[in-house]
């Protein structure tokens, strides 16, 4: 009988230890499993499916500095890798009208209007403006300093066949350039009237090598300010704003371009975003006392300059 009692109570123990060794190691296991699984469900993004996204654009937002700001601020957010071509406008426009961009980001509304009505370009946003002004040498040879209206300034420019270096590349300044001489009345042509065929940093150099003057958005100018011999002649003119959309190429349009529109879309997205326009409206501040750029993602483009 003693034997007994004393088999039962070893069976009991041994059921006890190992009662207590399951629970363990079914702990161990719940806490390993709860230790590894935030790792592939949360801290893993997920990568793209076509990673990379080709971007034109103007040579404004890269000579400005402010796409080395916000195009690491998007691949790392997103995990696509951006592939910029800053030209001129109009080539922005004409990459995005043969496919040959995902995304456009210009800024010359009735020449990206007509993409959006053809349908090559879609989901058209506003995203910023700053403004053009007309900027020369500091002895101003035309007399136009403080001039209220940038035609009356341009007038006097080719009154007088002083110096106006022009980017003569079919840019959104460019295009602007070309209304203003319109509104004046005035073929620019002769020795005095020199086109440079180049973006608009490269513009403000010649102009300020030859002591001439020229229209150019603020932001370029104030970045390379430093290392010009211009001084801004004539601003603040509503007609003078500089506003910039960003915009999908349809990719309906171009079946068989693998057109990256995923990728495009969460650019345009990008772009709007609120903590996107903050930056924006801060760019410039700590180096130049003034933002480059205002934000304007949400507004009503009618009441910009207001």
């Amino acid at each position: 009988m003693k034997k007994i009692k004393q088999c039962i109570g070893a069976l009991l123990a041994l059921s006890f230890l190992l009662v207590v060794v399951t629970g363990g190691c079914g702990r161990a296991a719940r806490q390993e499993n709860n230790q590894s699984a935030p790792v592939s469900s949360k801290d893993t993004a997920k990568a793209p499916a076509k990673k990379d996204l080709i971007l034109a654009t103007t040579t404004s937002t890269m000579d400005s500095g402010l796409l080395d700001v916000l195009i690491p601020m998007f691949e790392k957010k997103t995990g696509y890798t951006v592939k910029p071509n800053a030209v001129g406008t109009g080539q922005a426009l004409a990459m995005g009208d043969k496919g040959n961009a995902d995304v456009l980001l210009v800024h010359a509304p009735e020449a990206e209007m007509e993409l959006v009505k053809k349908g090559t370009a879609i989901n058209r946003q506003l995203v910023m403006h700053n403004d053009f002004i007309i900027v020369g040498p500091p002895g101003d040879p035309a007399g136009i300093k403080g001039a209220k209206k940038a035609v009356d300034a341009l007038k006097q420019i080719a009154a007088r066949q002083a110096i106006f270096v022009s980017r003569g590349d079919d840019s959104g300044t460019h295009k602007m350039e070309k209304s203003l001489w319109q509104a004046a009345n005035i073929k620019p042509q002769g020795k005095w009237y020199q086109e440079a065929g180049s973006g608009m940093g490269q513009t403000l150099n010649i102009a300020s090598e030859k002591g001439g003057y020229t229209l150019t958005d603020r932001a370029t100018y104030l970045s390379l300010k430093k290392n010009l011999k211009l001084d801004i002649m004539v601003e603040g003119e509503k007609a003078l704003l500089n506003i910039y959309h960003v915009m999908q190429v349809n990719p309906d349009k171009f079946p068989g371009m693998a057109i990256n529109s995923e990728g495009a879309r969460a650019f345009v997205d990008f772009m709007v975003a609120p903590e996107t326009q903050q930056v924006i409206g801060n760019f410039g501040k700590d180096k130049f006392g003034q933002s480059l750029f205002f934000p304007d993602a949400g507004k009503d483009e009618n009441t910009l300059g207001q």
